[in-house]
């Protein structure tokens, strides 16, 4: 088999906007597994398990790239999510107690890897409606920060458009009113 010609790692030319859209594909993929869970069957909430910590995974990713982190950064911190959570609120988010607790035990007990690979300790994992409420706040809080906004682009009463005529200091258009 020939060798590819670009070797480059995986997820190297990543951006935050393409991470959270994936985020949100696994999340949305672990809401239809979890519907396949059956009481008293821990191996049945395996593949939501799995799909939720990806998607958490993947918001954190995404949040550290729009706040500075390099994909190299991210590939070194492997699956530890309580090291992502606070190089996060490092970085600004907020998140109440219990989801970063949450998070460290998530890394504590490498339950990445245990859904992956460990049948026999599905039942120590932390609970299923614990992991659903990290994955709904992480999803809305790691939004991308946002752009940049004109004061307003309404017509004043004196119908002026006083930030149109602020952006950047630059003159408005001569078809502009007074």
């Amino acid at each position: 088999m020939a060798a590819s010609a670009d070797r480059s790692y995986p997820r190297e030319g990543a951006r935050a906007a393409d991470l959270r859209l994936l985020a949100d594909e696994y999340r949305s993929a672990a809401a239809s597994a979890a519907l396949l869970g059956r009481a008293g069957q821990p191996l049945s909430r395996a593949p939501f398990r799995l799909l939720a910590i990806h998607a958490i995974e993947l918001y954190l990713n995404a949040f550290l790239l729009d706040h500075g982190c390099t994909p190299a950064d991210l590939r070194r911190l492997n699956h530890d999510l309580a090291a992502r959570t606070e190089l996060a609120r490092a970085a600004g988010l907020v998140l109440r107690a219990r989801t970063v607790a949450h998070l460290k035990v998530l890394s504590e007990r490498r339950e990445y890897l245990v859904s992956r690979y460990a049948p026999e300790e599905a039942a120590s994992c932390t609970h299923i409606n614990r992991l659903a409420a990290t994955l709904r706040e992480l999803a809305g809080k790691t939004a991308p920060p946002p752009a940049p906004v004109a004061r307003s682009v309404c017509l004043t009463d004196g119908g002026t458009l006083p930030a149109l005529r602020s952006l950047n200091g630059q003159t408005p258009p001569e078809d502009l009113p007074p």
